[in-house]
């Protein structure tokens, strides 16, 4: 049986921030997506996660300074 594929469009919060840790070499947590979301990131209407919108709106958010 082949193993279960992620699809990048529709990651649920948990599988995002395991696959975002694994890529970026540090750990990315559930609560800081949480926060991100809560802050505007964008989220799919069934509650997932698209990982290209995501690090779209995490390089505009890092245009904006503090």
């Amino acid at each position: 049986m082949a193993a279960p594929s992620l699809n990048p469009a529709s990651l649920a919060i948990a599988d995002a921030a395991l696959v975002l840790s694994k890529a970026g070499g540090q750990l990315v947590s559930e609560e800081a997506i949480r926060q991100d979301i809560e802050d505007g990131a964008p989220m799919n209407p069934d509650g997932t996660l698209n990982l290209v919108l995501y690090a779209a709106w995490l390089v505009g958010e890092m245009g904006r300074g503090d």
